[in-house]
């Protein structure tokens, strides 16, 4: 048994709590398993799905980066999205940790799902997510702390440096416990609040536990059918700071009644994402009310011409296309069709299949496209407040 910093036996913490069949929280978990077995049912195509998720996990990042302070603009993201992929070095700090939380998301997408999550898989997500940073960074990147800290605002205190290494052997323990499908969600939320319960790292606790809680998603089968993640908690942790810090402070006596109320915050987070998610798996909805509206703002803008637009259309229709198939928005020979498409590949608009392939798709970004796809995705109703640029 480990004793807390207070000196008090914490071996309950890690228990799943008690709830009453006809409570919130039991409703929000029956809707989300029914909602769960519908993942991957629908008219969208895998490459614009593959897009879309793209989307949203630059989405997440921004988030996640925001609840830490991060004040960049979507723009200015975007921006220096584009800028990374030739001038890395020159990248300011703000926008290079968004873009380490995007890369380590694709770090836990290409993880082995089946294989435990170990120290030294929490310790590399930490390193990966404050490389580089300076004031959002870590003396001892990839370490747990070897010194005692305060959370600033929070009445709790997390347990003394010695006994980290300990509460983490524990909270590894419950990560990697089998548990029934119908408890794999409140598994998740539970291991997010004791994560930062425990606060095993000097800074960078909190981009970790929501990194974690992607992980923990993907190994419980929230991914789609072509083994993307398939459920981005925006919603979850973008409603605002001080909701999400004051569900987490609601469990940190480690009581049944304020884990539960974090838990019907984290679960119906999750519910609301679902929801919206079903919505990107028509095809209709996603071409209707998201792509061409952000294609036509895109022309009115000046940023693409009306053939552009039509092209960009036409390849997004038929989720991958050859040169030769424009030859009705492209007339003349393969050289001059060529000539008018290269603009587009440069500018990441339209991308090859593969390294020197010549079919091609539509890329969501993050490019010039990207703003107005958020766009249409706010007025759609998917963007939670903390994503909203201030006007």
């Amino acid at each position: 048994m480990v004793a807390n910093s207070r000196g008090q036996s914490n071996n309950f913490e890690f228990a799943f709590p008690g709830f009453e069949f006809d409570s919130p929280l039991a409703a929000a978990v029956v809707e989300l398993e029914r909602l769960r077995g519908e993942i991957g049912v629908g008219t969208t195509p895998v490459q614009v799905f593959s897009e879309l998720h793209g989307l949203f996990q630059f989405l997440s990042s921004m988030i996640s980066a925001r609840i830490e302070g991060n004040r960049t603009t979507i723009l200015d993201a975007i921006a220096g999205a584009q800028a990374a992929e030739t001038e890395p070095d020159r990248v300011g700090e703000t926008v290079r940790e968004i873009l380490n939380l995007n890369e380590v998301m694709e770090f836990i997408d290409e993880a082995d799902k089946a294989r435990p999550i170990t120290h030294a898989f929490v310790r590399e997500l930490h390193r990966r997510a404050v490389d580089g940073l300076i004031r959002e960074g870590d003396p001892r990147p990839g370490a747990y702390r070897n010194r005692d800290v305060a959370i600033q605002g929070a009445s709790h205190r997390p347990p003394l440096a010695q006994a980290v290494q300990g509460e983490m052997d524990r909270f590894l323990e419950f990560v990697n416990r089998p548990v029934q499908t119908h408890q794999q969600l409140l598994h998740v939320a539970i291991a997010h609040h004791r994560f930062l319960w425990v606060h095993p790292f000097q800074n960078g606790n909190g981009r970790v536990s929501r990194l974690l809680s992607y992980a923990m998603l993907g190994r419980h089968g929230f991914v789609s059918p072509i083994g993307l993640r398939a459920v981005n908690p925006t919603a979850v942790f973008g409603v605002s700071r001080a909701e999400y810090y004051d569900a987490l402070a609601a469990a940190d006596d480690l009581g049944d009644a304020g884990t539960i109320a974090w838990c019907e915050f984290f679960i119906s987070g999750l519910l609301t994402d679902l929801r919206r998610l079903h919505r990107l798996q028509d095809m209709d909805f996603v071409r209707a009310e998201l792509v061409a509206p952000a294609l036509d703002r895109f022309v009115r803008s000046g940023g693409i011409s009306a053939r552009e637009r039509e092209v960009l259309l036409f390849a997004f229709d038929h989720e991958m296309v050859k040169a030769g198939q424009l030859e009705h928005l492209i007339p003349g020979s393969p050289s001059i069709r060529s000539h008018a498409l290269r603009p587009l590949l440069d500018r990441g608009l339209l991308k090859p299949a593969y390294v020197g392939g010549r079919s091609y798709f539509v890329s969501f970004g993050p490019n010039e496209l990207s703003p107005f796809l958020i766009r249409e995705l706010d007025r759609a109703g998917f963007l939670p407040p903390l994503l909203k640029d201030p006007e």
